[in-house]
């Protein structure tokens, strides 16, 4: 096992941190920094694994710290954005020249992302799940009011009047 130093150390950490395999960080080490490592030296560096158990504090806290920002930060992944998706569908547009049926190809891409912008709302949600999540949440107030009724009826509720199978529609008004 190779000895590495501290910015070796720093750099393997946060490219794990960041849900690289292992073996895509020994890659990347060998070509960065010159240094041929095993897979298996560098799953030492990772407390979410038994064998990165023994890691230091420093660096744990530092995994934990990266781990959060990646999570949390996803605008900064160039394929996460709208922007990049349609410069790269224009470069392929661009490529295949007179190749009618690729190019179209690339137009069904393209308008299959406006298509799924347009169908998400601010949450990020389709408009099938919003409708979903709406019907739970009366549902739950519905199930609330039944277990915990209001102390006083609202007015439309005055006029309603419940009718067993067998009933019928009373002629007069009920007063």
């Amino acid at each position: 096992m190779a000895a590495l130093k501290e910015p070796v150390k720093i750099f393997i950490v946060q490219s794990l941190a960041c849900f690289e395999t292992p073996q895509q960080v020994a890659d990347t080490v060998k070509q960065e920094f010159k240094i041929e490592i095993s897979r298996q030296q560098v799953a030492l560096y990772d407390p979410t694994k038994y064998s990165g158990r023994n890691l230091s504090k420093k660096l744990k806290d530092l995994f934990e710290r990266t781990r959060k920002d990646f999570k949390e930060n996803i605008e900064d992944i160039p394929i996460a954005n709208k922007a990049f998706h349609f410069k790269e569908l224009q470069k392929m547009y661009d490529d295949w020249g007179k190749n009618k049926v690729m190019r179209q190809n690339v137009l069904k891409q393209a308008q299959g992302l406006l298509q799924s912008g347009k169908s998400a709302g601010p949450s990020g949600l389709s408009e099938k799940e919003q409708i979903e999540i709406e019907m739970k949440r009366l549902e739950l107030e519905k199930l609330k009011r039944e277990v915990n009724p209001p102390e006083s009826r609202p007015p439309e509720e005055d006029y309603k009047i419940s009718l067993n199978p067998d009933e019928e529609i009373p002629n007069e008004p009920i007063l």
